[in-house]
């Protein structure tokens, strides 16, 4: 399957990397030109373990690649995951500003075929009805009316440290913290 992730932070880059170990074809996507680039050469600009490893593999399968060009991810993904930051605003509230911009991004470069757009970003309830709304701003801006997506939510639940394993075994590794009785 062809997926972009967009927002190479911990959430995106972990996803986009073991989506591309499991053998997808995936294109990670961010604004950052340096990070990027760092990216390409085969490094990351997070530590997690074994990730740099297992990112160098995937990229040697031909199964990885970064872009700045979310027109280019857009295009590439049947998938498209919305991985940006949603820092806290002094409020406590969420700031949504970032998933915002990308979902109007997404609805600029629309193409006609089918897409699912994933909130991975740490969001509000009811944010699946808002991004949708955006994405069709976005595409109404350009003149079409391309309704072939939908969106869905899926909440990262990752551990700094052990973010690739959460990732590769969700199940085990939600159990086992339930049963340590740790939360999150």
């Amino acid at each position: 399957m062809r997926v972009t992730v967009i927002g190479t932070g911990y959430v995106g880059l972990v996803t986009g990397v073991c989506l591309a170990k499991i053998g997808h074809s995936v294109l990670c996507v961010d604004n950052n030109a340096e990070k990027v680039d760092v990216m390409k050469s085969g490094r990351s600009p997070i530590f997690e373990p074994g990730l740099d490893t297992l990112m160098q593999a995937a990229m040697q399968a031909g199964h990885l690649d970064f872009t700045t060009d979310l027109g280019a991810g857009v295009a590439h993904g049947e998938i498209l995951f919305i991985a940006v930051g949603t820092p806290a605003l002094p409020t406590g509230e969420s700031d949504t500003r970032y998933v915002e911009a990308v979902a109007r991004g997404i609805g600029t470069h629309l193409n006609g075929g089918y897409k699912v757009i994933v909130n991975k970003s740490t969001v509000p309830i009811g944010s699946g009805d808002w991004v949708q709304r955006i994405v069709m701003d976005g595409v109404a801006d350009r003149g079409q009316d391309i309704t072939e997506f939908d969106v869905v939510s899926n909440p990262e639940f990752l551990r700094e440290g052990s973010a690739v394993y959460d990732t590769l075994i969700p199940i085990v590794s939600s159990w086992a913290v339930t049963a340590s009785g740790r939360s999150r």
